[in-house]
């Protein structure tokens, strides 16, 4: 038997629990993983909320999670280059990460760098490929100019770095507690709320070329009000936005192959040229408290569970 997180219906936070289940055991081309460290995202809040249940229904009971790293305990028939005793990094796309033992298709899975600790590797995945797949659909210039809402988030964390990585000029929209933080990164700080539109423009005075929206709430008709083309603003959360405007959603699996961009984001950590910051690290046991931070939307960076 092995721990796991399970909810039985749509609802909040108090719908969540940790239960025993079977050992999962491993067919052909998949790998057994105990779990060392598994990052949460708000996209697994709304999905158990039933908020997108349209796009992502769900059949009860339901495991939660994609975000993992941990060591190979079993590998099924036909898995070539790994073997029990690994270290790695993934991802499931079965909801059901949050957990001591999970079973992950092989070709999910790549080799942890041994520098990377398990919270990062563990909360790495979402986060990352999302920030990956949005910075890369505003197809970023060397001196252009572009405004990422949401800054300190887990993905936006992630977005100005890469941002930054490509040449441009990046503001960061975020409460004041994080603008040292972002200013370490070479990130111009505007603060949220009232006036912000007045902010950006006195920080960008020749004008916004792209604009990332990690946090919805009127982002995008900000972004249009700034003057920003649709094709170069992206959101990752305000769907009913894009569908009105016609702005982009890029990010998570469509940003490109998972494991390849795993793997580029993981070695841009191991050397160190990009940094995940941990908000926070709860037992799996304390999966209900993990999400109550979540969602008070405030924390900077991931936050993980450990098994």
């Amino acid at each position: 038997m092995a721990k796991a997180v399970r909810y039985n219906e749509f609802g909040g936070i108090d719908v969540l629990r940790v239960e025993e289940v079977e050992r999962p055991v491993p067919g052909d081309r998949q790998v057994l993983v105990q779990v060392k460290a598994a990052g949460i995202n708000p996209s697994e809040a709304a999905i158990r909320t039933g908020a997108v249940a349209d796009i992502f229904p769900s059949t009860f009971p339901s495991g939660q999670g994609s975000d993992l790293a941990g060591v190979i305990e079993e590998v099924g028939t036909g898995v070539r280059g790994f073997s029990p005793g690994d270290e790695v990094i993934g991802f499931s796309q079965n909801r059901a990460s949050q957990a001591e033992l999970v079973l992950v298709e092989a070709g999910n899975l790549i080799p942890k760098p041994k520098n990377i600790s398990w919270e990062v590797a563990g909360g790495l995945y979402v986060a990352g490929v999302t920030a990956w797949g949005a910075v890369h659909s505003v197809h970023l210039a060397k001196d252009e100019t572009v405004v990422i809402s949401g800054a300190a988030g887990g993905v936006g964390s992630l977005a100005v770095q890469l941002a930054r990585r490509a040449g441009a000029t990046v503001i960061g929209l975020a409460s004041e507690g994080n603008h040292e933080w972002l200013q370490s990164y070479g990130v111009i700080p505007v603060g949220y709320g009232d006036g912000v539109e007045d902010r950006i423009k006195a920080a960008a005075p020749h004008g916004v070329d792209a604009f990332i929206d990690t946090h919805g709430n009127g982002y995008v008709e900000l972004a249009l009000a700034l003057g920003v083309a649709v094709e170069r603003i992206d959101t990752i959360t305000d769907f009913a936005a894009a569908a009105k405007y016609g702005v982009k959603t890029d990010g998570g699996a469509e940003a490109g192959p998972g494991a390849e961009v795993l793997a580029e984001l993981a070695a841009l950590i191991s050397d160190g040229h990009l940094e995940v910051q941990i908000a926070n690290v709860y037992p799996l046991a304390q999966v209900r408290e993990a999400y109550t931070e979540l969602e008070r939307r405030h924390t900077r960076g991931k936050i993980v569970l450990e098994p």
